[in-house]
């Protein structure tokens, strides 16, 4: 192998099934804590992965994608993302940390705070996933604005989605453009703090971002000095045209969700044309990394008759927008390393059960893809960006620049 793969983990609840809290290990009782996700985050980087990212929402978790529900028999209820990975911080040395916002309903100011003040707290190891909301309903809690309601056939076809909310797409081009600009307001090296002259702070090197978008304008400079990592990393979930291009244009890791081998081809290029249509600074590229949910065991054929189980329990077949995988940790490493050849970087695995999945994962597959010779076997970098071969970015403010 001429490159290691990059992993990472997506966390949330008990796991991606949504009776995955009923099983015999599942710690319901705990996922209010920070213990229940050090648990989780401290296996992860035992495991050496790469990053683990933490979702969230503005509203309530529900069975649909687009509205609300009153199921009282799936996991309700979670911590903020941010305050989170800021908890967990300290506690990890490492891994990444990504947490998930909502960028159609928060102000992008204090979401470049709120990141930036990750970063500083993880020493360099922070990343940010921003998320458009979905579902109308959550514009109620903030009272200012209203969303598109997707109807039952737009949720069939992910470019039907695209298409309702591509105004929400364009906002949040407009938001991460913002944070970027916020994170760089503040060059390196202007905080001077010489108590002998009294010197604080290098005022030339705060700089206001301007910014004037159709949707809001941010004057900066942030509170926060520049992050560690200059920019921390931005990762975008995409399933369509829409999404591509926002990843396209704004972020740093882009999450596909192929369903095959010759799917991820055609997904890889829907998001090449994508990259075309916008410019970006030399030097910084995109990792492109594929999302599956995986049930995995040792012996043949349990994991499968797991989830059977699991949706025996729930009363419905479990689906998801990515691909879901039941096997064990030789034939899940076989299809990873199979799909990497069609160009991708890496992969984003959701446990479907925690934490019996993502044991799984650090103790069955890991082993398994080092003895291949496809996965690091100590940690070589001490910031995200540097475990993702992503370099730090000049300040676009600096002189010369």
């Amino acid at each position: 192998m001429t490159a290691h793969l990059h992993l990472a983990v997506a966390l949330d609840g008990t796991g991606w099934h949504p009776a995955a809290w009923r099983e015999p290990d599942a710690r319901p009782a705990g996922i209010l804590t920070a213990r229940y996700w050090a648990d989780l985050v401290l296996e992860a980087e035992r495991g050496l992965l790469d990053f683990v990212t933490l979702e969230d929402a503005l509203g309530l978790q529900t069975s649909a994608f687009h509205r609300p529900d009153d199921r009282t028999d799936h996991v309700r209820g979670r911590l903020d993302a941010v305050l989170l990975a800021a908890a967990l911080a300290p506690l990890t040395s490492r891994i990444g940390l990504v947490p998930t916002t909502n960028v159609t309903h928060t102000e992008p100011f204090h979401l470049a705070t709120g990141i930036a003040s990750l970063d500083h707290a993880s020493l360099g190891r922070a990343g940010w996933r921003p998320q458009i909301t979905s579902r109308a309903a959550d514009a109620a809690h903030f009272g200012r604005r209203t969303t598109p309601q997707l109807t039952d056939a737009d949720v069939l076809d992910q470019e039907l989605i695209a298409a309702r909310l591509r105004e929400l797409f364009d906002e949040a081009h407009e938001v991460v453009e913002a944070v970027r600009r916020l994170w760089d307001s503040w060059e390196d090296g202007a905080e001077i703090r010489d108590a002998a002259t009294g010197r604080y702070v290098d005022r030339d090197k705060l700089h206001p971002v301007d910014f004037a978008g159709t949707h809001f304008s941010v004057r900066g400079p942030s509170l926060t000095p520049r992050p560690p990592q200059g920019q921390p990393v931005v990762a975008a979930l995409a399933h369509a045209s829409t999404p591509y291009e926002l990843a396209a244009a704004r972020a740093d890791v882009v999450f596909l969700t192929p369903r095959s081998r010759p799917d991820a081809v055609a997904r890889l290029g829907a998001f090449d044309r994508a990259r075309q249509r916008f410019e970006r600074p030399a030097g910084e590229p995109i990792r492109a990394f594929a999302d599956l949910v995986v049930f995995l065991d040792d012996e043949p054929g349990r994991a499968a008759g797991r989830k059977r189980r699991l949706d025996e329990v729930d009363g419905a077949v479990f689906d998801s927008d990515a691909l879901v995988f039941t096997g064990t940790p030789a034939e899940l490493a076989d299809l990873l390393l199979d799909w990497r050849t069609t160009g991708l970087d890496g992969f984003r695995l959701r446990p479907g059960a925690l934490p019996h999945d993502l044991t799984a994962i650090t103790r069955g597959l890991v082993p398994e893809l080092q003895r291949r010779g496809a996965f690091r076997t100590a940690y070589r970098a001490d910031t995200l960006r540097g475990l993702l071969g992503l370099p730090r970015p000049a300040n676009r403010y600096a002189a010369g620049h």
